[in-house]
């Protein structure tokens, strides 16, 4: 029983390493991650049906109690049996690609072995799709995992030979040489195929194993760099901090050296070579220029690719990768190794990866420079716009008491360089204490007040210590004059109070007026979009609500209430006492 059962293993050991190097190749990946259709269950089906026939082939013939061995079995008399291994990989065939899989190759085996003939070609042809069909579903009932676990698979393995042993009792026509068959050759058979079934899942999770982790690995290594390089790149361009990016490239890479380039020279290069490999000189490489030409990955696998003016320079190969920003290619970053042998798909991998991510740190930074540039710009826009008809009646208030209140014109004319002064700082400060803009609303207010005398009493109540409090330039001002041109228009006397007090924690501004009030269709609209309408200036207001949140955050964009008598535009400004 021992040597039969050595021989049975013998023979099952080949269609094991087929079978397991059918795994390896990446389209029959997806059985293992139970991607299947019914267009790869057909294809699977004959692939294994076919390993099946020819497993059928060094299968072993059992004549009564004498075992005869071939080495290959291509046809068989009516009184001998043929006990073939077209078993083991319709069970595979099952365990991988579930029971139809398991159903189908059983089908074709069953159908190859039945065509080989012998006493025992019923049981054969009967035996193959049920081994399939009841291996794919006990081990989809047994385990949700990717490969069932050798423990479960030996214990699956068990049923098919013995519901083999009895179908050939069935069958045979002579029962005296079943029952001589079946002892001689059963015990051994699902020993044999129990146990391969253990090695054949156990080898499979072996090397997925080894290859998840591996990948994990590098993965893990990748979001390490990424994380690392994030600082450096965001300081300042690639040219500045090459140094800083090729050492931390050297300490994280098993590699020989680290070369960070631009366009036409090196820019720093860390590890072997340093001594001849020096920073500022020119591109050297062919392929390091054919990768800045096309941006493509370029590596060079013989040291005369290197191009090195050194004989016992000990750098062999390397990776040349190129780094992107806005679509052109600006420098690279080479990976050097001292034996091509180095060069595994692995490193290649993560060389594409490790480029792909540093470009797109640098794309995104870049990004958000040109915003925070934009937004600037946008600001700056905001900020430095002047209602022209106000400066036109003021020049001609200054004109109309030249002659009769001279002293007044020329205090006027001061207020109004006073206010010129502060729109002129507008576009050069993105914010100003608080203190600076009521200066700069007080110089407007003296001017409105010399246009119109008695028309207008304007109160400030300011708490102490809050004029530090930092404001974008010219926010006040532009709602007090809205208060005054749209609020208080036709009014005979109007009343503006100025409150800014501390309030949960941050500073709230509010301007009231007792005027008319916000038009109701109006009111959801203001400083949420520009609006135009013949009285008031709700551009003006839209604009100053941008410049709050741009700057400040939208936790401090402008809110209009409507009173009893008048209307409140409020806000808040951060605060730490």
């Amino acid at each position: 029983m021992i040597e039969l059962t050595i021989i049975l293993l013998q023979r099952i050991g080949l269609l094991l390493l087929i079978a397991f190097m059918l795994t390896r190749i990446p389209r029959f990946r997806s059985l293992l991650d139970r991607d299947i259709t019914a267009k790869t269950v057909i294809y699977y089906a004959l692939v294994f049906g076919v390993m099946g026939a020819i497993g059928a082939h060094v299968g072993v013939v059992i004549q009564g109690e004498e075992l005869m061995m071939q080495p290959l079995v291509f046809h068989l008399e009516d009184d001998v049996v043929l006990i073939g291994f077209s078993l083991v990989v319709v069970m595979i065939a099952g365990l991988l690609g579930g029971a139809f899989v398991g159903l189908g190759a059983g089908i074709v085996a069953g159908l190859y072995a039945a065509f080989l003939g012998g006493s025992g070609w019923l049981a054969n042809a009967l035996i193959n799709p049920l081994a399939g069909l009841i291996t794919g579903w006990t081990g989809q009932f047994f385990s949700d995992e990717r490969v069932i676990a050798p423990n479960k698979a030996l214990f699956i393995g068990i049923f098919p030979p013995v519901l083999y042993m009895g179908l050939l009792l069935i069958v045979l026509p002579n029962q005296e040489t079943g029952v001589e068959i079946v002892n001689t050759i059963g015990i051994p058979l699902v020993i044999t195929v129990s146990v391969a079934l253990a090695i054949f899942t156990m080898m499979i999770r072996v090397a997925l194993n080894e290859t998840e982790r591996e990948a994990a690995l590098e993965t893990n290594r990748a979001l390490s760099i990424a994380e690392k390089t994030l600082p450096i790149l965001r300081d300042a361009p690639l040219s500045v901090h090459a140094c800083k990016l090729a050492n931390l490239l050297y300490d994280e890479l098993d590699v020989a050296a680290i070369s960070i380039t631009d366009r036409e020279r090196v820019l720093s290069h860390i590890g072997l070579g340093d001594d001849h490999h020096q920073d500022g000189e020119p591109l050297k490489m062919r392929l390091s220029r054919k990768a800045v030409e096309h941006g493509e990955i370029q590596i060079a696998y013989e040291k005369k690719d290197i191009q090195c003016r050194l004989q016992s320079c000990p750098l062999q190969t390397a990776i040349m990768v190129p780094i992107f920003r806005s679509g052109e290619v600006i420098g690279l970053i080479n990976l050097y190794f001292r034996h091509s042998q180095q060069i595994r798909q692995v490193e290649i991998a993560l060389a594409k990866g490790l480029g792909t991510i540093i470009s797109n740190q640098i794309n995104g930074f870049e990004a958000e420079r040109m915003k925070e540039l934009l937004q600037e710009a946008e600001l700056r826009n905001l900020q430095a716009q002047i209602n022209p008809h106000f400066l036109f009646n003021t020049f001609n208030l200054i004109h109309s008491l030249l002659r009769v209140q001279p002293d007044k014109a020329r205090h006027i004319l001061v207020q109004l360089s006073q206010y010129m002064r502060a729109n002129l700082k507008i576009t050069s400060e993105s914010l100003i204490t608080l203190r600076h803009d009521l200066d700069h609303l007080y110089a407007y207010l003296e001017i409105v007040r010399a246009r119109f005398p008695d028309q207008i009493d304007i109160q400030v109540e300011i708490e102490s210590g809050l004029d530090e409090v930092e404001i974008p330039p010219a926010t006040l001002q532009p709602l007090v004059e809205n208060c005054i041109q749209h609020g208080l228009k036709r009014m005979e006397k109007g009343k503006i109070h100025i409150q800014v007090v501390e309030k949960g924690g941050s500073v709230y501004v509010a301007i009231k007026d007792n005027g008319r009030g916000f038009a109701d269709g109006v009111l959801p609209l203001l400083g949420k979009e520009p609006l135009h309408f013949n009285e008031g200036n709700g551009t003006a207001l839209y604009n100053i609500n941008q410049r709050l949140k741009g700057l400040m955050g939208s936790q401090s964009e402008l809110h209009f209430e409507n009173l009893a008598k008048g209307s409140v535009v409020s806000f808040h400004l951060p605060y730490q006492s």
